[in-house]
């Protein structure tokens, strides 16, 4: 009796392991863009930027996906299921519907670049909190992209929300992480800085 007992402990001891939590990084924003505005290589570029940077930071055995749609793409259906935690162990959101909804955890706080340091905001010098998206609020593609990632010159536009959840006002727009405002003066990194970004975006691990 007392070893079909130890059997039964041993085997809900594998089981709890077997289904604990994994509150390691699966979430973060890019501490710096990649060097060329919103040209970020299309979706490929991007998502590999975001693994060269997740690796930098010692995660292991992830897939990072670029927070970014495209004509093709929706922001929303590259990056998995959830749920998300930051550099710290915070969890960022439980699931999809839980991100696009006010239920996530996304403040200046815990939307932490993958270094695990916070990202100026609204108030701070200098002001970085526009992330870029091209997507709407329920992560859905905009229009406005930079050319679906491919252009970092003088022409095009991006939506950007504020990962600080802070703008000129009190609106759902203003205080939205993935869709603020478009950008303007087009879409160089100093482009960017006009409205209080440069160019960063967000990582996702979508396993």
């Amino acid at each position: 009796m007392k070893r079909r007992f130890a059997v039964v402990a041993v085997a809900l001891a594998w089981s709890g392991a077997v289904y604990a939590q994994d509150t390691s990084m699966s979430f973060f924003v890019t501490s710096v863009n990649p060097g060329k505005g919103g040209d970020l290589g299309g979706l490929q570029g991007a998502d590999s930027y975001c693994d060269t940077l997740a690796k930098a930071a010692g995660s292991t055995g992830k897939t990072w996906k670029a927070y970014l749609s495209t004509d093709a793409e929706n922001a929303k259906d590259r990056i998995g299921s959830g749920p998300w935690y930051n550099a710290k162990g915070e969890k960022i959101a439980d699931d999809i519907a839980s991100l696009h909804s006010d239920k996530n955890n996304l403040t200046k706080q815990t939307a932490l670049n993958e270094k695990g340091e916070v990202i100026n905001g609204r108030g701070d010098t200098p002001n970085r909190h526009d992330i870029l998206t091209g997507s709407k609020p329920d992560g859905t593609a905009a229009a406005e992209t930079c050319g679906n990632w491919t252009m970092g010159g003088a022409e095009g536009v991006a939506i950007v929300g504020h990962c600080d959840r802070t703008g000129l006002n009190d609106s759902a727009e203003a205080k939205s992480w993935n869709a603020s405002h478009p950008t303007r003066g087009g879409c160089t990194v100093e482009a960017f800085k006009g409205t209080g970004g440069e160019g960063l975006f967000y990582c996702f691990a979508a396993n």
